[in-house]
């Protein structure tokens, strides 16, 4: 009882102190010991190393050795976009054809386009930003609401939608041998409804933010558009095309290197087509450098808190009674990945303690492999965006500056919300059609 009920408030505590502002370099080591001493883990041995010095640092240092390339490419390449102006001029062309009415649509379509195009998450967030702050600038619209912007479009519909080339869809192929486009009918039918009803409810919270007098507040650490000449917008759209392409021709057979690829050539390109509105080209690559490294260790810290957690009994326990939930299969699968990924702070994680457990299960009993693959794909994107989740932390705080307590709410609605009333449809779909 001790060790779930330890378990459970380091989850909490790490989630009311990431809220409140609170450094993770501290508190998630904190909550981490926290779990390690309430599940009996030894805070340090050199025997077998089960211990919670090297459970943290192990999963600290793995995710950083995994996405330190991606990471920094894709912060100089945001960087570069913001510094060059490209994001001003690739954002004042969509306004000129869409509008300032159509500032948060052009953000999601943008993100959408990258997530399902194959670039990573993460880097999405750091290539869009720059766009988003130009166009929320432009329709006056408060900047609390970019993170949500982002997520809508790169951790909803994309992420977990049939064919989209994301981790979180490739996942249960090797469990459940199916295809990318596993339940692709369905997958449409929730990706639209995602989509739409996020956007709607993102543009609702929106009004209402800007009928109370919010608005867009300048910060000295924008780019300002006065006395410099832009670039053409073709040069802005280039180098994001470039990192699109790249990646999507080479994501089958290069995998993760496929990305590193893809942002060193739109690094490049950038630097090729736009140099010469780059008044200062250290400083726009230190300044990518430096948030590459913040953006990295605020969601390492977190990672290590889950690494700690999966080493519990307590976890163990949690995991066994949630991948055997009594009821229909599709919903304790949904339920089963939800919760995983919610503790762990990871989609991908959350699939990938589960399915080792309920697919074989489930498929004995009869349940079609790609009614299941995409009922966990979509599952696996609702709990994860808790509070202390790596891409929530990383893009609300190191890319876009904000608080918890200013955005992580409205994206919770679109990044929370929506995907627990995607799966529930999922669900029904096809249990009835």
């Amino acid at each position: 009882m001790l060790s779930i009920f330890g378990l459970l408030l380091g989850l909490g505590l790490l989630i009311v102190f990431t809220m409140r502002g609170f450094n993770l370099f501290i508190t998630a080591p904190l909550c981490a010991l926290l779990v390690a001493a309430t599940n009996g883990i030894p805070f340090w041995q050199v025997t077998d190393k089960i211990d919670f010095v090297h459970g943290y640092m192990n999963g600290f240092a793995a995710f950083v050795a995994a996405w330190f390339l991606m990471f920094l490419l894709g912060s100089i390449f945001g960087k570069l976009m913001e510094h060059t102006g490209a994001a001003d001029a690739v954002a004042l062309a969509i306004v000129k054809r869409l509008g300032h009415t159509r500032a948060v649509l052009a953000i999601v379509l943008a993100c959408a386009v990258l997530t399902y195009g194959g670039v990573s998450l993460f880097v999405v967030a750091f290539s869009a930003y720059p766009m988003a702050v130009s166009l929320f600038k432009g329709a006056n619209l408060p900047r609390r609401f970019i993170p949500a912007a982002l997520a809508l479009g790169s951790v909803t519909f994309t992420m977990t939608s049939a064919g989209s080339p994301e981790i979180q869809n490739w996942i249960p192929i090797a469990y459940l041998g199916t295809t990318p486009y596993a339940g692709w009918q369905v997958s449409i039918v929730v990706a639209i409804f995602m989509a739409v009803g996020g956007y709607f409810s993102l543009m609702w919270m929106i009004k209402n933010a800007v009928k109370k007098g919010e608005q867009f507040i300048q910060r000295a650490s924008d780019p300002t558009l006065t006395d410099k000449p832009l670039p053409h917008w073709v040069t802005g759209l280039i180098p994001l095309l470039v990192v699109l392409i790249t990646s999507f021709l080479l994501h089958d057979s290069l995998q993760q290197a496929a990305l590193i690829i893809a942002l060193a050539g739109g690094v490049v390109s950038l630097y090729l087509l736009n140099f010469r509105f780059l008044a200062n080209p250290a400083a726009a690559t230190n300044e990518g450098v430096l948030g590459a490294l913040l953006a990295i260790g605020n969601t390492a810290a977190v990672v290590g808190f889950g690494s700690v957690a999966k080493l519990t009994p307590a976890f163990s326990s949690v995991v066994d009674y949630m991948t055997h939930l009594p009821g229909p299969e599709l919903v304790g699968a949904a339920v089963a990945v939800s919760a995983i990924a919610g503790l762990t702070g990871s989609a991908s994680g959350g699939q990938a303690i589960a399915l080792p457990e309920i697919a074989p299960t489930y498929l004995d009993r009869g349940v079609d492999a790609e009614q299941l693959h995409r009922v966990v794909a979509i599952s696996s994107g609702a709990l994860d965006s808790l509070p202390h989740n790596g891409y929530v932390v990383t893009t609300i705080r190191a890319i876009c500056g904000e608080t918890h307590q200013n955005a992580y709410w409205p994206m919770a609605v679109v990044s929370v919300l929506m995907p627990v009333l995607g799966v529930v449809l999922a669900i029904i779909l096809f249990q009835w059609f």
